[in-house]
């Protein structure tokens, strides 16, 4: 799972001084600090002085006091045996930046340890040192590289190095926004892996899941990281069942996706519920950045720096991609004769709308193949466990919407079929970018009939290279 969020690609060097610890505080509690990877390097670190002016009463008589639930499956553990940075050697490499660098916390050192990384990716090591110090941050960078463990160390280190004086139902002191259940899922995981020893408790609230066990993790846990899509966190912050005033680090991943999604005004009222920008951190990471993003980007952003790592290819090279011109009736007689050739380890089949995905699916499994479906239609509790079970491996085949080609990271993919091409290219290199990771070769498959050709010349001049289609 966390092969898609750390890897060791050429970073730039970042700085190995250690952090120096001023222990003035302000009223909230929130250490200031002079160096090293103490947040709040050049903005003010803790929750306005008169941070109590801004608790809101909840119709409960007051805010109540978190009560710390210690067998909560969603926190992280404390460490079970002794552990030392000793146990965690790695050598020092010109051009690589390990996080033995970065002067991190020793539980979020312990995690990477047992997670098995030691060097950062590029996107990594460029945001991190500016991150860890407090500074606003603009990270662009290609799916699977790694931007979602830049974010995560991030806050994860602000947490656990500046301590407030005290917490309150209700509150999380970080908040995480993705465009997508699955994606957020996913975040969610990473943060719990990542945090394992920290003490610190991951809360993850999405559309389509039991609302009222989420809606008691907010009210009687002490939320520390909070991973929500625009839509459920809306809804419970009208039933004042989340406050976000105390949130210290927020961070709005895939935010062109937001955009395209028309999430942008719910996203907005969230961001307006949050301290204001000069106070809180902000993080945005995302594959692109068009114009409307940009524009978001100075209204919540206060002095960023801006990271974009450029790859050489569009598309990776990595997927061995095919391009077939095929008439739309024989398009299912042909996938079936591939996956009968290939007989693929396990293998993503693309559609654009879910009355298609539902009918391959079906078809597929009439011809006894082991299919299963992730589309929009499918109740979350479901696309839970069918991702669960591909990731598995108890089933080979998933079909799916443009749902799945975001942010689901399932290693060992060794296929991926595109049985209509995407409307926007984009998506194009995002359903590819499921296979081919973590330096594994890939194969990906596309079926272009006629009424996929219109999407062939902006997909060209996306990719920057015309595409070699062949007969079958």
């Amino acid at each position: 799972m966390f092969k898609s969020i750390f890897g060791s690609k050429k970073p730039s060097k970042a700085s190995s001084q250690p952090a120096a610890v001023d222990s003035r505080k302000n009223k909230s509690g929130n250490a200031r600090s002079e160096a090293g990877n103490k947040p709040g390097e050049g903005r003010a670190t803790g929750h306005r002085s008169g941070a109590s002016e801004l608790k809101q009463p909840d119709g409960r008589g007051g805010k109540k006091k978190r009560s710390r639930n210690r067998n909560n499956k969603t926190r992280s553990d404390k460490p079970q045996q002794s552990w030392s940075l000793k146990d965690f050697k790695v050598d020092a490499v010109p051009d690589k930046t390990r996080f033995h660098d970065l002067d991190l916390p020793e539980p979020v050192m312990h995690a990477i340890h047992d997670l098995g990384f030691q060097y950062c990716t590029p996107i990594q090591a460029e945001s991190l040192p500016a991150a860890l110090r407090g500074r606003d941050t603009i990270g662009q960078a290609q799916t699977g590289t790694g931007k979602s463990a830049a974010f995560i160390l991030t806050i994860l280190n602000r947490l656990l190095t500046v301590k407030p004086e005290e917490r309150y139902a209700s509150e999380p002191r970080a908040l995480i926004i993705a465009p997508t259940r699955e994606l957020v899922m996913q975040i969610g995981k990473d943060a719990i892996g990542l945090a394992r020893h920290s003490g610190l408790n991951v809360v993850t609230v999405v559309g389509g899941m039991n609302y009222e066990e989420q809606r008691k993790q907010l009210r009687e846990e002490e939320v520390d990281i909070l991973v929500a899509t625009p839509g459920r966190l809306i809804d419970f912050m009208r039933s004042q069942d989340v406050y976000l005033d105390q949130v210290e680090v927020l961070v709005l991943d895939e935010a062109d996706r937001m955009l395209d999604m028309g999430f942008i005004p719910d996203v907005r009222r969230i961001v307006r519920a949050t301290p204001p920008k000069h106070i809180r951190q902000t993080l945005l990471f995302s594959a692109t950045f068009n114009f409307d993003v940009r524009i978001l980007i100075d209204q919540w952003t206060t002095d960023p720096i801006k990271v974009e790592i450029e790859p050489e290819q569009v598309a990776t090279d990595r997927v061995d991609q095919k391009f077939l011109l095929v008439q739309e009736s024989e398009k299912f007689g042909i996938l079936e004769s591939f996956l009968s050739e290939e007989n693929p380890e396990r293998c993503i089949i693309f559609a654009n709308r879910r009355d298609l995905t539902r009918m391959l699916c079906e078809r597929l499994n009439k011809k006894q193949y082991n299919a299963v479906l992730l589309s929009g239609e499918v109740n979350q509790q479901k696309r839970v466990k069918t991702l669960e079970r591909f990731r598995q491996g108890q089933v080979n085949l998933m079909v799916a919407t443009d749902v799945a080609g975001r942010g689901i990271h399932v290693d060992g993919v060794s296929h991926v079929i595109n049985y209509t091409l995407p409307e926007d290219a984009e998506d194009y290199v995002h359903r590819i970018g499921r296979t081919g990771r973590a330096g594994a070769k890939g194969v990906s498959l596309s079926l272009i009939s006629e009424d996929d050709a219109f999407a062939v010349p902006d997909l060209e001049k996306y990719l920057g290279t015309k595409l070699k289609l062949e007969q079958p």
